[in-house]
């Protein structure tokens, strides 16, 4: 068995709570098994990491060290705190050993490079993605629309924009691509909106409505269209996904997208500040 190693800003989160299990009802389950957990701090509220280890049945680390050092994979949590990702992962991605950071992956495009470039300078695997990129509906869009080119992608989910627009933004790129030059927020409080510039006829929507449940639709090619207004089974596949990297060292996601998911989310959040005016995506 391979041992994970989880590293979270907090440990009682949604996804420290539910990963373990997943991964024991994966595809993977003979092979890789969460080994040891470390947080950085207890927050009000919530269980410190003692009370959750002994309630999950998963050994306590006393530093980020220990995780790198005894663990063949590493998971670099803080789903709902990026800035934190940053510092969380400086020695796992010095280690060589396969990195998954959860998302959304950095708070700025600046610190995804930085991150990435650290990957790179010691050879570390790395991979982060919204779960959503793996739902089998936008595989399965994928596949309709084959090497025809998609023009108009809409996006609608529910969640705050800076923390969950990423499950929005992820399958756009996937199936969209690259390239974006500028964004607009063109909502409302209760109903964010923004459009996507790409200057070559593509443009996309990123709709956050609450409690709307997660929905897109594609135009391609002469007319054709894809609608889905049911995206259910994007954690198993996921969790499959992240595990198979492990096991290969190969990340399924391009890393320019990555960065330009990044990138559109840090557009996006200061486009919050200044309704209907065109931002900037960096690059």
């Amino acid at each position: 068995m391979k041992k994970i190693g989880f590293i979270d800003y907090y440990i009682n989160e949604w996804h420290a709570d539910n990963y373990p299990r997943m991964i024991a009802e994966s595809a993977y389950a003979d092979k890789f098994e969460v080994a040891v957990a470390w947080e950085e701090t207890s927050v009000e509220g919530r269980k410190p990491i003692d009370v959750w280890c002994k309630e999950m049945g998963i050994p306590k680390a006393d530093s980020i060290e220990q995780v790198v050092d005894e663990c063949d994979c590493i998971v670099v949590l803080s789903p709902d705190n990026p800035e934190r990702h940053e510092d969380l992962s400086k020695l796992p991605l010095a280690s060589g050993k396969p990195v998954y950071v959860d998302k959304p992956f950095a708070n700025s495009l600046d610190a995804a490079k930085r991150m990435v470039k650290r990957a790179k300078a010691h050879n570390t695997p790395l991979m982060s993605s919204s779960a959503l990129r793996f739902d089998s509906t936008v595989t399965n869009a994928k596949a309709q629309i084959a090497d025809n080119r998609v023009d108009f992608f809409s996006a609608r989910g529910p969640g705050v924009f800076e923390i969950y627009g990423i499950h929005q933004i992820e399958p756009m790129v996937t199936l969209l691509g690259t390239g974006a030059k500028r964004v607009m927020q063109c909502g409302s409080d209760d109903s964010r909106l923004m459009v996507v510039d790409y200057q070559d006829t593509r443009r996309g929507v990123v709709n956050l409505i609450p409690n709307n449940p997660f929905q897109f639709n594609v135009g391609y090619g002469d007319g054709g269209v894809v609608v889905v207004n049911d995206m259910q089974d994007f954690f198993p596949r996921f969790i499959d996904a992240m595990l198979g990297f492990f096991e290969t060292g190969q990340s399924p996601i391009p890393i320019e997208q990555t960065l330009e998911v990044t990138a559109l989310i840090e557009a996006g959040s200061r486009a919050l500040k200044t309704p209907d005016v065109w931002v900037a995506v960096g690059n």
